[in-house]
């Protein structure tokens, strides 16, 4: 059953579908709210689980998606957003030791897909860790979560040509690092 299917099983009142969905998106969905703001943990998955709360009592009145992860991402962000102004906490943006936290146990398909060695994907979270924030999203976002540039845009609350120029702002940093530091390697070991 492909995920369209599963979503319209789930509107259907399929609890077992209901859960697959759950249990599809929930990691991506947390990695996600934890990178958005500096909140605990248990703020996030609260977050979340009001998320599929909501889901499951408008079940009958939701469209199908076009983009599942998309919808669900975009979803929490505005739950997260709306708690936090209601509750009138200062947005607090992650430290650069919050992301390489967040970093310390990437997705594979991430790091498999920029570098195979352990060693490359050590330096490389190094590497990601000293992009801005909103560069590091925008990464997550097309990398990790295959989003296209109009949705990243949507979520980032910028235009598609503004995510399209993030994500190459951060891939040209990432080069330019790894460049300078095989670059610096070499010098030392050329002897």
């Amino acid at each position: 059953m492909n995920e369209q299917q599963l979503w319209q099983a789930f509107q259907a009142g399929d609890e077992g579908a209901y859960t697959q969905l759950y249990q599809l998106h929930i990691k991506a969905m947390y990695r996600y709210g934890m990178s958005l703001v500096a909140v605990s943990e248990s703020f996030v998955l609260d977050c979340i689980h009001d998320v599929f709360t909501e889901l499951w009592a408008k079940r009958e009145r939701l469209s199908t998606p076009d983009n599942i992860r998309y919808y669900l991402l975009r979803s929490l962000k505005n739950r997260i957003m709306h708690l936090l102004e209601r509750k009138e906490r200062p947005l607090t943006p992650l430290l650069e030791t919050d992301y390489e936290t967040l970093w310390a146990e990437p997705d594979t398909e991430l790091l498999d897909a920029l570098e195979t060695a352990d060693n490359q994907q050590q330096r490389l979270q190094r590497f990601i860790a000293q992009l801005p924030p909103r560069q590091q999203e925008a990464l997550k976002l097309r990398f990790v979560e295959n989003m296209n540039y109009d949705q990243i845009g949507a979520i980032l609350a910028v235009n598609q040509q503004s995510a399209k120029n993030l994500v190459f702002r951060a891939i040209e940093k990432l080069r330019r690092l790894i460049i300078s530091v095989s670059l610096i390697f070499q010098l030392f070991f050329w002897v």
